[in-house]
């Protein structure tokens, strides 16, 4: 349990590792809202159950943070409906992969709005009360492939080092304000979509990891829990690589 009950927002939280990022900070004692796409709308009913089987009571609010309007309602909703927001989680992301030589306009142009413009419009709606409360956390999910590229990703990995680009300079702006900002770079994590990928690919990627597995999303979720917490007020501006050791830097 957490010293505190703040409130919490995780944004593409009925996702695999937002789900359990959500169900974290619930059993962490907060107050937890888990964001959608209106896309989404359909998985709402089965998730809700999964959680209320687990005793979580996890509030929704659909959106798209791919939109500066869209994103800014979203929020003021949250605010509306559950209290000023404590805790940020930016989860929300999506592949469009390609490479350079295939990529079009509108799979670069996707991910950058929704990977890391949505950064900037979930954050600044809420980041003035953090100001004036003199108190918040913003932890941006970011990716390995952030640290040290990847084939066929040109716009995912630009994105991804982006948002820690953006933790580093909020960091500062929030230091002498208590707030803190920090990334976690996720490596491959075992959720429905990596189960998905062929066996014999997903067995050469577990082979080139040193820990020999992928992360479990509890792992990444307890990162984000850590950072989170009322005590972790001197972490700032950190990246925390999750990944086995994949890559170290």
């Amino acid at each position: 349990m957490t010293q505190n009950r703040r409130t919490a927002v995780v944004t593409g939280g009925i996702g695999g590792i937002g789900t359990v990022i959500c169900q974290r900070l619930a059993k962490d004692g907060h107050q937890v809202v888990a964001t959608y796409h209106p896309s989404e709308e359909d998985k709402l009913g089965e998730w809700s159950k999964a959680q209320e089987a687990l005793d979580l009571e996890i509030g929704l609010i659909g959106g798209d943070v791919s939109s500066a309007e869209d994103g800014a309602r979203m929020m003021s909703e949250v605010e509306q409906r559950f209290g000023p927001v404590d805790i940020l989680v930016n989860c929300a992301g999506i592949t469009r992969d390609g490479t350079m030589k295939r990529m079009v306009a509108e799979q670069w142009d996707a991910v950058i709005q929704t990977n890391l413009n949505s950064v900037f419009y979930i954050t600044k709606p809420v980041w003035e009360g953090m100001l004036e409360r003199g108190y918040g956390r913003v932890i941006n999910i970011s990716s390995l492939n952030g640290q040290r590229g990847q084939f066929g990703q040109a716009n995912y990995s630009a994105a991804k080092a982006g948002m820690h680009g953006f933790t580093m300079a909020l960091a500062q702006e929030g230091a002498a304000k208590g707030i803190t900002v920090n990334t976690v770079s996720p490596g491959y994590v075992k959720t429905a979509m990596t189960d998905a990928i062929r066996e014999d690919i997903r067995e050469a990627i577990v082979g080139g990891i040193p820990m020999r597995r992928m992360a479990l999303p509890e792992e990444i979720a307890s990162a984000v829990a850590f950072l989170a917490g009322d005590d972790q007020a001197y972490i700032t501006g950190a990246n925390i690589p999750i990944n086995g050791g994949l890559f170290m830097h």
